[in-house]
């Protein structure tokens, strides 16, 4: 089964930036849409970003605008999630989700999921 992996997680301050990558962990005939969640300690995993299939549709979190974007790799089936002017309440472990089809905000639309990585950010 396809999974995905995530990397670029780790210790920022405040006003720092951050950049997440996520890739399939194999060529696969579909083209996935792809997106991000974040789940912070005690609270439900929560939309941030998603991308469609070729990149030409983008969907962020209303409050994260500004700060956080997401866009497609070269490589089939990547995604980075680009995070600038972090802020303590941005520490989460964040995921990447992947599926075929139009981009959704609800975590159980996506069939893929990568394990997490952690961005924690002090102040």
């Amino acid at each position: 089964q396809v999974r995905l992996t995530e990397s670029g997680g780790g210790l920022a301050q405040a006003g720092e930036s951050l950049r997440l990558f996520c890739a399939a962990s194999e060529r696969v005939d579909n083209t996935y849409a792809m997106a991000w969640f974040r789940q912070a300690p005690g609270k439900e995993r929560e939309f941030v970003a998603a991308v469609n299939w070729d990149g030409g549709r983008l969907d962020i979190s209303e409050s994260l605008k500004g700060r956080f974007t997401i866009s497609r790799g070269n490589v089939k089936n990547t995604a980075y999630l680009q995070m600038n002017n972090l802020r303590p309440e941005d520490t989460a472990d964040y995921y990447c989700a992947a599926r075929t089809g139009k981009l959704e905000r609800l975590p159980n639309e996506y069939t893929l999921w990568g394990q997490g990585t952690q961005v924690t950010v002090w102040s």
